[in-house]
């Protein structure tokens, strides 16, 4: 028997979580506001210094979406490119941790339909969340407390939040199964916040050109 990658090489490559669909195009700025160098991609980067940015200080995503990695090699802190303009660090960060955006690639998006489990230990076990194609800001509101061990993605692409509104470190889950909360790179199981990643075949606010 082969081995398997875990959920978190998958999340790196982003293999094994459904095929990508559309185009992707993202252009990347050196400095703020959009000036200084710039480099277009339509495919993952493990490391935009090697295409002759020091940094990333703007982007632009015309159509995606794309996950941005504060690290090399597709690590660290998570960010959700979704089509639109993000003049400053603090436009893609909502953490605001930290500046760095290193490594980025594609995030596929795999169904119309989205449907996910949170499960308060791991290995799907203890109390449950079922969300189908909604959006939750807080998961209090709803009558489930912040601990999230354990996240089987159905169907669709998410992004869960440290904080209520949509806010602190993001944990992107494309379809998939995940037994604890270090295969999304997670130091604690804390998720307060919810919410669809969607494309806009499907949606207006969403990252894919029309064909």
């Amino acid at each position: 028997m082969t081995d398997q990658p875990s959920p978190s090489e998958q999340m790196a490559t982003g293999d094994g979580f459904g095929g990508r669909t559309g185009t992707f195009k993202i252009a990347v700025y050196e400095l703020e506001n959009f000036q200084g160098r710039k480099l277009v991609l339509t495919d993952e980067t493990p490391n935009v210094t090697e295409k002759a940015l020091e940094k990333v200080g703007s982007i632009q995503v015309e159509s995606g979406p794309w996950l941005g990695f504060e690290r090399q090699a597709f690590a660290g802190e998570q960010y959700v490119l979704e089509k639109g303009d993000y003049p400053r660090w603090d436009a893609w960060s909502n953490s605001h941790s930290s500046d760095r955006l290193m490594s980025i690639r594609p995030l596929g998006i795999d169904s119309t339909d989205h449907k996910i489990h949170l499960f308060e230990n791991p290995g799907f076990a203890g109390r449950k969340m079922e969300i189908v194609d909604d959006d939750v800001p807080s998961l209090w509101a709803h009558g489930f407390q912040d601990r999230v061990a354990s996240v089987k993605a159905l169907n669709g692409t998410w992004v869960g939040y440290e904080f209520p509104g949509y806010r602190g470190r993001q944990y992107v889950f494309e379809k998939g199964d995940y037994r604890h909360w270090n295969e999304w790179d997670a130091n604690q199981p804390r998720i307060q916040s919810v919410r669809r990643v969607r494309d806009q075949q499907w949606h207006p606010r969403g990252s894919f050109e029309h064909s």
